[in-house]
């Protein structure tokens, strides 16, 4: 199925939002406070992802994407990404059976080719294993960027151009590129979350937040529960979606938008 972009025709506004996007932040700080390495505050966050997904699915919430691993955290120390490979691993043997029986699809996006094929073949299990399931699709962005994701969609449609003998006038449009995007089966995320305190998107999604909106929380992602959720949902829900238009012109549809 093909989503419209946000910046070409007005979404549908839900009261719960339909795509929610997560930057996990603060794992390293909320060991760091308790005297703990930085390693146990990234194995405690794999608890908040799973009580995430669950109150997403009790929601409605259609879509969850989470940012755990991006091409910039390569710079971290070495222990560290070995380890978060390691949990990588470890939360795919572990979590599918449970994924799978609560009807969740699983989907990764990023470049996978840098991680051990153990990485990889187990994430293609997974997809395999999960690609008929529709109550809430959960996406994992690793050794994801932005900018990587804008870049490879743009070489593989000039690919597409080229092997099909497409000339293309003028510039491209959005609709040739986004559907080589990495989530091309989603549509955008209506709410941006970021946990840990810190207020910037860090090279998440860069195309796909054009509107979205967009809630920063100083609580660390390890204590990120249902109860924090349902505060950036209320907070969503006091914002007014305008995709351009006059206060107005919103008003004047919101019995069509909600």
């Amino acid at each position: 199925m093909a989503y419209s972009s946000s910046t070409l025709a007005v979404p549908e506004t839900l009261a719960v939002p339909r795509h929610i996007a997560i930057v996990m932040d603060g794992n390293g700080r909320w060991a760091t406070r308790r005297k703990l390495p930085r390693v146990a505050g990234h194995a405690r966050g794999v608890e908040a992802v799973r009580s995430t997904v669950e109150a997403c699915m009790r929601r409605g919430v259609e879509y969850l994407t989470l940012f755990a691993f991006s091409s910039e955290n390569w710079r971290r120390p070495g222990e560290e990404v070995s380890f978060l490979m390691k949990l990588f691993i470890s939360a795919l043997e572990r979590e599918i059976d449970k994924l799978d029986g609560n009807g969740i699809r699983l989907r990764v996006i990023g470049a996978l080719e840098a991680f051990d094929p153990r990485i990889r073949e187990l994430v293609q299990e997974a997809e395999a294993r999960t690609a008929g399931n529709t109550r809430l699709t959960l996406t994992i962005a690793a050794n994801y960027g932005g900018r990587w994701d804008i870049l490879q969609a743009a070489r593989r449609m000039a690919l597409e151009a080229g092997t099909q003998g497409l000339l293309i006038e003028g510039e491209p449009n959005e609709e040739m590129l986004a559907r080589h995007l990495s989530m091309a089966y989603a549509p955008e995320p209506d709410l941006f979350v970021r946990t840990g305190g810190e207020q910037r998107i860090s090279n998440f999604l860069l195309w796909q937040l054009a509107y979205t909106e967009l809630y920063f929380t100083d609580t660390y992602w390890p204590d990120f529960d249902a109860a924090a959720l349902d505060e950036a949902i209320a907070s969503y829900q006091l914002r007014e979606r305008r995709f351009g238009r006059t206060s107005a012109q919103t008003k004047k549809n919101s019995g069509k938008t909600r």
